[in-house]
């Protein structure tokens, strides 16, 4: 075991989260200038895509790493039955759940009933495919709708908060399953599909379109909120959710629904670009 990864054992998770979370809010301006700027420098931000290209003009850290981008920066695929990305970032895994089990990385894997909190929710996906994006600190981290879809339910499943970063998945079993998410089911027109938020260590802070800031607070057990009768219908490529600093999205498609494209792992991709195709029924 490396030193970075023992760290993440013996690291309090949710004290240096909530550190991080008010820190990353503090407009005093030398200090958030100071976070901002390293950020750009080190990571290479692209200003140039952001509604507001100055970085300086943000009111805090936070501000700035969920800043909204131009109109025209990103573009659904045209094809109306392409899948899309929901987030700029690269591919940590996608492809087959083979027999409810999804491949985390070489020699690790999880459960989709781990994943989303108990066996009844992942029936569905037993055999269905799936989709892992990690977005990196440099990434624009509102994350979008793959496709058309109206909000059943979310689970809020407590848990660790790991790093998502390729060392840790690489190294941590079941990572994904064991560190703190919010799981959003939605019913689409070919049938039900799953956006889960994944949390991270110092990046634990999830809001949805819907329900604003969701995480914090931190879940010491499941929470489930139905939103049945509420009627709420996001349509492909809008806003759903966002993660304030940055972790890791996953999706997941039932068997027969969906034909995901061959992306590479640590493949870059881009909000609104083609993952893969919906099958038609």
């Amino acid at each position: 075991m490396t030193f970075n990864v023992l760290l993440q054992y013996i690291l309090p998770h949710r004290a240096l989260s909530r550190v991080v979370y008010w820190a990353t809010r503090w407009t005093f301006k030398p200090w958030k200038d100071f976070l901002i700027g390293t950020i750009v420098r080190n990571y290479q931000v692209n200003m140039a895509e952001a509604a507001q290209p100055d970085p300086l003009a943000y009111q805090h850290f936070n501000a700035f790493f969920t800043r909204k981008l131009r109109a025209d920066a990103r573009q659904a695929d045209v094809d109306p039955t392409a899948l899309l990305s929901p987030a700029d970032g690269k591919i940590s895994q996608m492809g087959r759940i083979v027999d409810g089990r999804i491949f985390q990385a070489k020699g690790q894997e999880y459960t989709a009933a781990e994943l989303l909190g108990d066996d009844a929710s992942a029936a569905p996906y037993r055999n269905g495919s799936f989709a892992t994006i990690y977005l990196s600190p440099r990434d624009y981290h509102r994350v979008h709708m793959p496709l058309k879809g109206t909000l059943r339910e979310t689970v809020h499943v407590p848990g660790r908060i790991f790093s998502v970063a390729p060392f840790a998945v690489e190294a941590i079993p079941r990572l994904f399953a064991r560190n703190e998410r919010l799981v959003c089911h939605f019913e689409g027109e070919h049938g039900p599909f799953v956006a889960v938020m994944v949390g991270a260590i110092l990046v634990s802070s999830v809001a949805t379109v819907w329900d604003g800031l969701v995480i914090p607070p931190y879940a010491s057990s499941i929470r489930r909120k139905s939103f049945a009768g509420q009627n709420i219908t996001l349509d492909r490529f809008a806003e759903m959710a966002r993660f304030n600093m940055g972790s890791t999205v996953i999706l997941l498609f039932p068997e027969g629904m969906a034909e995901l494209d061959t992306l590479a792992p640590q493949e870059a991709v881009k909000v609104g670009q083609r993952l893969g195709q919906l099958v038609s029924h």
